[in-house]
């Protein structure tokens, strides 16, 4: 039952939802690093050392012997970071790093040093989503983090579904799948039938290392390597969990809502 002084309580506090997308991000951590930056020309002549400390194989030589960074493989265990004698391979601080084609993850070719951002879905399927989008999440095998930091945006502070973005219990209910998790074998049926159970047109979003290469369990006979592998994924965000910010980030680029407060000068 609301009293006076309960009310006069949250006049007093107002909104406490994060500011962003209308105003500047919220001050992240200083030992958070963000996305990586790789600048293949700083690289020592012959030096691998990246290479050999790489948990995921996420650094590898392409295009003629130059080191690539697969960031749908990485981590972000930052060991490439600390060894690396010249910073090719260097923390930027940005927590966006939402994208929609798989292979914008990888940098490290001429013009290519860091990511390409996700854009936002036709307009077509955007005027039919309208101003909401319902997503059934799904944990096909994950570790609990990823999911953990999914869910830290339906809390008070982060408050998703201001922006029309909800989860919901059922598939059928929903316009498509947030998966996290490698999808492990005993996962991989249960997927494909969620995912056939979204009314069309559906959309995937594949979060985090694990469900967009198989994190640190790639390549075990007990995993796919990720989503892609089992059904077709409209977005990736990277992380080892990626930040609740980054979540939020890469869903408004889906939906078009930051560029619309682009074009409203927000």
């Amino acid at each position: 039952m609301f009293t006076l002084e309960t009310i006069l309580h949250r006049w007093r506090r107002g909104c406490e939802t994060i500011p962003y997308p209308d105003g500047p991000a919220p001050a992240l951590p200083d030992r958070y690093q963000g996305a990586l930056r790789l600048d293949p020309a700083r690289c020592a002549e012959r030096c691998r050392e990246c290479l050999s400390v790489c948990p995921t194989e996420a650094l590898v030589t392409r295009d003629g012997g130059r080191v690539g960074l697969d960031l749908g493989k990485c981590i972000f265990c930052w060991q490439c970071v600390e060894v690396c004698p010249t910073k090719a391979v260097a923390p930027t601080g940005d927590f966006r790093m939402a994208v929609r084609r798989r292979e914008d993850l990888w940098l490290g070719a001429p013009g290519r040093e860091e990511l390409r951002l996700a854009t936002a879905l036709d307009e077509k399927l955007r005027r039919l989503l309208g101003r909401s989008l319902r997503l059934r999440q799904v944990s096909a095998g994950g570790c609990n983090a990823c999911e953990a930091d999914t869910n830290v945006l339906g809390t008070i502070g982060w408050d998703l579904g201001r922006f029309g973005i909800q989860f919901v219990a059922s598939p059928r209910h929903a316009d498509g799948l947030l998966i996290t998790g490698p999808v492990s074998r005993n996962m991989e049926l249960a997927l494909r039938k969620t995912y056939e159970a979204v009314p069309e047109p559906r959309m995937v979003i594949a979060v985090g290392a694990c469900a967009i290469a198989g994190g640190p369990f790639r390549g075990h006979a007990e995993v796919c390597d990720g989503a892609d592998r089992v059904v077709p994924v409209d977005l990736y965000i990277p992380g080892c969990p990626p930040h609740p910010l980054t979540i939020l980030d890469g869903l408004l680029r889906l939906v078009g809502r930051l560029e619309e407060r682009c074009r409203r000068g927000a």
